[in-house]
């Protein structure tokens, strides 16, 4: 155990999203439908959540490198300068028999993580951890983990490992509280231009006024971080444009998701445009930038082997 929250920072920033409840121990399914009409639970609103987050609508799905675009994750400390990370990231859905549900592959191309990688298998068993192997490029060597606390922090950000990938609805209870209008824009953080991001993008302000879910969803962990949260999702496309974290009824975090719509026949099959989140009692920002151009989805240019640690082993520093 000690090992693996010696190399936390190095995991978690690889992880740079007419239906019945699912039981305690299943899985959302990767040809979850799209609602047919009528109205959602709570629990049913939440599944296309976790299906919309985890690109179940492709086979795999991918955020490249394509000339000098790729895809920056800024932490910045209230006071102090930014710092950045650029990194890959690969994700393989396309497993229909037997026990692996997805694999997700990320490389780190600058920083101090800088060649460090991380290959993710996700299990259909939903009772079964995720294994984590992880190559060090100072080591040259792999290390296979479990999968990490749900509350560790995710590359030293204001997202946690729950937030990204570990939690599951059946890890909460959820309430629908109605429809609203979203009516903001979505976060940023100011000043953080650098040789990897040149232009950083304004605030999206392009989903308000539109149609949402309030869905509040309670934690089953006992003397947990957050009681409840918050999330507004899109009534059309289920993505959840922003969550509100709360303890002992104050607000302490928000996650802002920017989303885009891939054109495709399925309104769920979107793509993220950034990630930002805060931490109010520290005022620490987390800033995830994804440019259209490294965006790419059902691609025959990786066969299943790519998702292998002899990926892992073949990385440059």
């Amino acid at each position: 155990m000690h090992l693996l929250k010696a190399c936390t920072g190095l995991v978690s920033a690889a992880s740079l999203l007419a239906l019945a409840p699912l039981s305690v121990n299943a899985g959302v399914p990767k040809d979850l439908p799209y609602p047919s009409g009528g109205d959602l639970t709570a629990e049913q609103i939440i599944e296309q959540v976790y299906f919309v987050n985890h690109f179940y609508s492709f086979d795999n799905y991918g955020i490249s490198e394509k000339g000098d675009d790729i895809t920056v994750l800024i932490n910045k400390a209230e006071g102090a300068r930014p710092k950045n990370v650029t990194l890959e990231r690969y994700l393989n859905n396309a497993y229909d028999e037997g026990n692996i549900k997805a694999k997700d592959l990320a490389i780190f191309r600058s920083g101090k993580l800088r060649g460090t990688g991380m290959l993710i298998v996700d299990y259909v068993e939903d009772t079964q951890s995720q294994s984590y192997s992880i190559w060090l490029p100072a080591l040259r060597k792999i290390r296979r983990f479990a999968e990490p606390a749900h509350d560790d922090a995710w590359g030293g950000s204001d997202f946690t490992f729950g937030d990204v990938t570990l939690r599951k609805p059946f890890h909460e209870t959820h309430e629908l509280l109605g429809k609203a209008t979203f009516d903001d824009c979505l976060g940023t953080i100011a000043d953080v231009r650098s040789r990897y991001l040149k232009e950083p993008p304004e605030p999206a302000c392009n989903h308000k006024g539109k149609e949402v879910y309030k869905v509040k969803s309670t934690t089953k962990f006992e003397n947990w971080w957050y009681d409840d949260r918050i999330s507004y999702i899109d009534t059309d496309t289920f993505a959840d444009y922003r969550t509100d974290y709360f303890k002992d009824g104050e607000k302490i975090k928000v996650i802002d998701r920017d989303w885009m719509s891939l054109g495709l026949d399925d309104p769920r099959a979107l793509s993220w445009r950034s990630w930002y989140g805060k931490t109010f009692t520290n005022g620490h920002e987390t800033w995830a930038v994804i440019p259209d151009s490294v965006v790419i989805y059902n691609s025959d240019e990786r066969d299943e082997d790519f998702w292998s640690e002899r990926t892992l082993r073949r990385i440059k520093r």
